[in-house]
């Protein structure tokens, strides 16, 4: 056992060094982050529709109907058909009631679902729009996701800062121990972009039939906020100059 034991000590930091990911020689490793703040200017909401009827194609065409007119009133709102995404129809036996008296189970309906997702490009029209869907029995609004139009761009330019904050991290670090940066030997690229709108981490469905989030759910501006954020990071090893 102690022969072993010897033979572990020994090896074990070959192997360890064999499968790092740094250089041999002097190195330093850093992580740069960057974050970039935007006001959003489109938002994606999505709805859902659901019938409870007596019959299947009934609870279906009810369905249909409904998002139907809200096809129609889109291009008051500058939505575009190809903005809008839908689910297929899903209808379903809403379950059986069981009649004590007779012994029998009765047929409690049909339910028929289906989910909507609608992107607008101008943000200004979000309140507006959450209402007229409500109007025409559009059930429950289920999320409200708030995007940038510009965000190629700015994921970029928070890719750029991500960069620029590990090159001074790394030319800090080395100044402060007597040494110099050298090339890089890797480089570990993480973005993550987080968007933050209303309904991102507590959000309660609306629903048609007077549910509130608040005591006043439909107030002007209540959807939107301030902000989204685009954040980068990066993972750098640099080699190290000696003076």
């Amino acid at each position: 056992m102690k022969l072993f034991i010897t033979i572990f000590l020994l090896f074990s930091p070959l192997t360890t060094f064999a499968n790092s990911s740094v250089p041999a020689n002097r190195h330093i490793a850093v992580q740069g982050t960057a974050e970039v703040l935007a006001k959003p200017d489109m938002a994606q909401i999505s709805f859902e529709v659901i019938s409870f009827k007596d019959k299947s194609l009934d609870a279906k065409r009810d369905v249909d109907d409904r998002v139907n007119l809200l096809f129609q009133g889109l291009s008051k709102y500058g939505v575009k058909e190809t903005d809008v995404s839908a689910s297929s129809l899903l209808t379903q036996n809403d379950g059986d009631m069981f009649d004590v008296e007779s012994g029998t189970a009765i047929n409690a309906g049909y339910v028929a679902i289906r989910t909507l997702k609608v992107t607008l490009r101008n943000i200004e029209k979000v309140n507006d729009f959450i209402d007229f869907a409500l109007s025409v029995n559009i059930n429950e609004v289920t999320n409200i996701e708030l995007m940038s139009s510009k965000a190629a761009l700015l994921e970029a330019e928070a890719t750029q800062g991500a960069i620029e904050n590990a090159i001074v991290k790394g030319n800090e670090l080395a100044k402060a121990f007597g040494a110099e940066l050298g090339k890089i030997y890797s480089i570990n690229s993480h973005f993550n972009r987080s968007s933050y709108g209303y309904g991102a981490d507590s959000f309660e469905r609306i629903v048609v039939t007077g549910s509130k989030v608040t005591r006043n759910p439909f107030e002007q501006g209540k959807y939107l906020q301030e902000t989204i954020t685009f954040k980068s990071s990066i993972n750098v090893v640099f080699d190290l100059e000696i003076k």
